[in-house]
């Protein structure tokens, strides 16, 4: 597998996990878990990105 290839896949679990946490956070009131799960969420989407970028430059 090619890791720009794992990176997008790497970065899509950790948005759904970071949404996740986020939306758990909201409902149970518990504002360390809702700023969590953002973080990873908005991780996620630079990881799928870098992995973008990085199939470009295989090609």
């Amino acid at each position: 597998m090619n890791s720009s290839t794992k990176d997008r896949i790497e970065g899509k679990v950790h948005e759904v996990k970071g949404k996740i946490k986020e939306t758990v956070g909201q409902a149970v009131d518990n504002p360390d878990l809702e700023a969590e799960g953002k973080s990873e969420r908005i991780g996620g989407k630079v990881q799928k990105k870098v992995g973008q970028v990085e199939q470009l430059f295989e090609k």
